[in-house]
């Protein structure tokens, strides 16, 4: 029994025990595994993988968008210019003879300005005037010979008439004695042959009168027209040496060129102006992108000597000339004293007539860059910048019309975005 008691204990003692899979140290192994995994994938799938650019925010501009007034104008330099300028130019080539108004001088309407001497041109009228006196003499020598010729024929017709009469008479008067057989036959004949010649050749001498009286009445009217047509010519001709002196068409300030006596004047050469200086007008320069929106009436605005002061565009002048046309504009009201000729103003023209509420975000530099398609906007807690895409409509030179892609209280970088490459997001330092 003890021996088979001692062979149960052996038998028992021998049994194999079997170790446990997973133990605390295994699962806590396990545990920090799976913790490291999720950290990596949280990190691939939720990180900000954009392209980042850390940013010094002191050199930045950064504007707040707000609602406000919006009227949209440009920025234009205009020039000071006369109201009127008249230009004088030579009618005609010649020797400066006389200077009687210096340049810079205040003239009055007819002044005498310059005088011109041109011998070929006086020898020239001389032989022009004779060709037309002796076309005059002609003419009126033609109109001589019609009148006489028709007096000639009024003599004529008043003898045919007087004949005509007396013979009507002594043909009735021997009609009747011969009825009465008082005289001879052949006495009545003759009287009655000489009466009938006289009617022939009154009748035929009238034709000839009526005839010529129409034909001379067409000519003498001709010849009148000619007579006025050669007075106008040697009127013409005789102003025509008045072409050499240079008078003032309005009164105003005077600017020639360098003028001295014996000096040569060609025909149409430029010698000067005159500019009427009692009221101003301004010319402008305005890019042609603003050409298809501006035009006349449109008002603009200038501070001269802490006034304001307002300006009406009047004309346009649609030529475009190195990228930009001009216009000119006048003065609502007076005009500034002091303004001198050539002065520069800087204008503020308004495109549109009427203030609009807007959403407004300042200019920047930023435009240049992203063409007003998108800006940086800054995040809520103002450590970093985010492109936003942005709709832009009008603008004027201070703000631009957001149309789209912000809100009212938005922050964005408005200042110049030339160093931030295509990084999508700023870090604000």
């Amino acid at each position: 029994m003890d021996r088979d008691s001692d062979i149960m204990t052996k038998r028992g003692m021998d049994k194999k025990i079997e170790s446990k899979t997973w133990t605390t140290k295994r699962i806590a192994m396990a545990g920090g595994a799976l913790a490291v995994a999720g950290l990596f994938i949280y990190a691939f799938v939720f990180k900000d993988w954009s392209s980042t650019l850390n940013v010094d925010k002191q050199k930045l501009t950064i504007s707040t968008v707000k609602k406000g007034s919006f009227q949209e104008f440009i920025s234009i330099t205009g020039t000071v210019q006369p109201i009127q300028t008249v230009y004088l130019d030579a009618r005609e080539g010649g020797v400066v003879q006389k200077i009687s108004q210096q340049s810079g001088a205040k003239v009055q309407k007819g002044d005498t300005i310059l005088a011109l001497s041109n011998s070929s041109l006086r020898l020239n009228v001389l032989q022009q005037k004779t060709s037309i006196y002796n076309q005059i003499n002609q003419t009126r020598n033609s109109r001589l010979n019609i009148k006489q010729n028709s007096r000639s024929l009024e003599t004529q017709l008043a003898s045919a008439q007087k004949n005509l009469r007396l013979a009507r008479s002594a043909y009735q008067r021997k009609s009747k004695l011969y009825q009465k057989n008082l005289i001879a036959k052949k006495t009545y004949e003759n009287a009655k042959e000489n009466y009938r010649y006289q009617k022939k050749n009154f009748n035929l001498i009238y034709k000839s009168y009526k005839q010529d009286s129409l034909r001379a009445k067409t000519q003498l009217q001709q010849i009148d027209e000619s007579l006025d047509r050669m007075q106008r010519s040697l009127t013409g001709v005789q102003h025509i040496l008045d072409k050499l002196v240079i008078e003032a068409p309005i009164s105003g300030q005077l600017s020639t060129i360098q003028l001295n006596p014996g000096q040569s004047i060609s025909s149409g050469q430029r010698v000067g102006q005159i500019d009427r200086l009692n009221n101003f007008k301004v010319r402008a320069d305005i890019d042609e992108y603003n050409l298809s929106r501006v035009r006349t009436g449109l008002h603009g605005s200038f501070t001269y000597d802490g006034k304001k002061h307002t300006l009406k565009i009047t004309k346009v002048y649609p030529v475009v000339k190195n990228g930009k046309f001009k216009v000119d504009m006048k003065f609502e009201g007076e005009a500034p004293s002091q303004l001198t000729r050539g002065q520069s103003l800087q204008i503020r023209l308004a495109l549109s007539q009427n203030k609009t509420r807007a959403l407004l975000l300042p200019r920047g530099g930023f435009y240049q860059q992203t063409g007003g398609n998108w800006v940086y906007k800054v995040t809520d807690n103002g450590q970093k910048a985010v492109r936003q895409p942005i709709k832009l409509g009008r603008q004027n030179p201070d703000y631009f019309e957001v149309l789209s892609g912000l809100q009212p209280g938005d922050k964005v970088i408005t200042s110049s975005y030339d160093t931030f490459g295509d990084n999508k997001v700023l870090d604000l330092k």
